[in-house]
């Protein structure tokens, strides 16, 4: 699918979409700064979220199937690694998280980091918006004391897939972005999300909370892998999305570039015709995806280059919460028949 292209307008926004904070790209930067840009990102979106959640990240990670530990108030003796600081500073009282083995679940990122995540009509590349999501979650994650590990493909058939192991704390969470950071630009060819999914079942064990981040502008075949991957995981397909990649704007004569071949086409926007056909082959594309995916069984997240990651987080959560309770509902109207 033509994701890039050479000649464009940078519009003011997209459309139908709302600009938002733009995300903080990690892809590229130097060692010495990440920690700088992690202190930004808690700064700006997680200070967001703690706004928005008054602390309290329940409804956040139950929507994402992981189930934070029990509170209960601080006692001497109890380690203060374990203390919330919002939680404390909200009830002006010190409380604990008591860490259960069991309610400690890996969450493994897969991140596709094929060439045409590269795209952004704006100031903000999907690449951009992968980063910031990973920092965000893997952040969040390692705070509250669960192990994360992450899978990276490049996307050409001849890249071979960087493994992370999962592990828990701060040191882990600045070594996978180091990784995100290695990881080569991938090379003229067709995405093999397959191969990243089925990297994942390999060294993805236990079970855990699996995050499929891509734009799944792919190869064919993958859409079984997803769904064997879900068999055992909780896997959420986090989708990397720009409006121009479903809706052309009249900007006349264009070089529309494939980001993942290279191969370029020269087309006229001015034509309603053409653009009503690129509308139409972009909503067959998304009902693809949206029968994929719920064959598969797997919720998804979609996540706009023109939107508040924040925000978009937290609305998940919420209708995943919402479905669950009317989930739970039925099943326990379908036993008491």
């Amino acid at each position: 699918m033509f994701g890039r292209r050479t000649r464009r307008r940078e519009p003011d926004s997209a459309p139908g979409a709302t600009p938002g904070a733009p995300a903080v790209a990690l892809a590229g930067v130097g060692a010495g700064q990440t920690d700088a840009l992690l202190r930004r990102l808690e700064w700006t979106v997680v200070r967001r979220l703690d706004g928005l959640l008054q602390g309290d990240y329940r409804t956040l990670f139950r929507g994402f199937g992981l189930d934070l530990a029990d509170l209960r108030e601080y006692h001497p003796g109890d380690d203060v690694r374990h203390i919330d600081w919002n939680v404390t500073a909200r009830l002006q009282t010190p409380h604990v998280r008591e860490y259960q083995e069991d309610r400690e679940v890996a969450a493994w990122f897969l991140l596709d980091l094929s060439g045409s995540i590269d795209f952004g009509s704006g100031s903000v590349r999907k690449r951009d918006l992968l980063s910031d999501f990973t920092t965000v979650m893997a952040l969040l994650l390692t705070r509250y004391g669960n192990r994360v590990g992450a899978v990276l493909y490049g996307g050409a058939a001849d890249s071979d897939a960087t493994v992370v192991p999962a592990r828990a704390g701060r040191r882990q969470l600045l070594h996978l972005l180091h990784r995100m950071r290695a990881t080569p630009a991938a090379s003229p060819g067709d995405t093999r999300l397959r191969d990243l999914l089925e990297r994942a079942r390999a060294v993805a064990r236990r079970r855990s909370v699996v995050f499929v981040v891509s734009d799944f502008i792919s190869a064919p075949g993958w859409q079984a892998s997803l769904g064997m991957l879900a068999r055992r995981h909780e896997v959420v397909a986090v989708r990397l999305v720009d409006p121009l990649e479903t809706a052309l704007p009249d900007l006349g004569l264009v070089v529309l570039q494939d980001a993942e071949t290279g191969e370029q086409l020269f087309v006229d926007t001015h034509d309603p015709s053409f653009r009503k056909r690129f509308a139409a082959a972009a909503e067959a594309r998304e009902a693809e995806l949206r029968q994929a995916f719920a064959r598969a069984g797997v919720a998804c997240l979609t996540l706009s280059t023109y939107a508040r990651l924040d925000l978009a987080l937290l609305s998940f959560a919420r209708q995943r919460r919402r479905q669950q309770g009317s989930a739970r509902a039925a099943n326990i109207a379908r036993g008491a028949a």
